[in-house]
């Protein structure tokens, strides 16, 4: 068993990684999200080096401000600055990262590929089974 400080992201990430298309409406994004029961989904983008994100808050801003989900797209509304992490990192380096930047989520990237995604919640789950 590996201890805290020996966490890395690879042993917390859910490899079960949701992927949308930037052409999507957000309400298709949502259902999807929803059937998964995840807060968030890489958005794949092929004139893009990196993966994008879009999250439960970013649907939450469209809402708000009394846009149509079946009408808006992805592409206008993914989270604009979008932070990955590695593998490798450790999970102390993810949780500091989500600190700063105010976010739940990271996509994992290895190389140029996504691998996984990381939340808030999975390092959570991971410290609270360690303590």
């Amino acid at each position: 068993m590996k201890h805290r400080g020996e966490i890395q992201v690879r042993d917390a990430m859910s490899t079960d990684l949701l992927t949308v298309e930037p052409g999507q409406t957000l309400g298709e994004a949502a259902r999807r999200m929803e059937e998964r029961r995840v807060g968030s989904a890489a958005v794949a983008d092929p004139g893009r080096p990196w993966p994008g994100i879009i999250t439960e808050r970013d649907l939450l801003h469209v809402v708000a401000q009394g846009k149509d989900p079946k009408v808006e797209t992805v592409a206008a509304h993914e989270t604009p600055k979008v932070v990955i992490a590695a593998p490798g990192w450790p999970l102390e380096r993810a949780a500091a990262t989500m600190i700063r930047g105010h976010f739940r989520h990271l996509i994992v990237v290895e190389g140029r590929q996504p691998v996984g995604v990381i939340s808030m919640r999975d390092i959570v789950r991971c410290w609270a089974e360690d303590a």
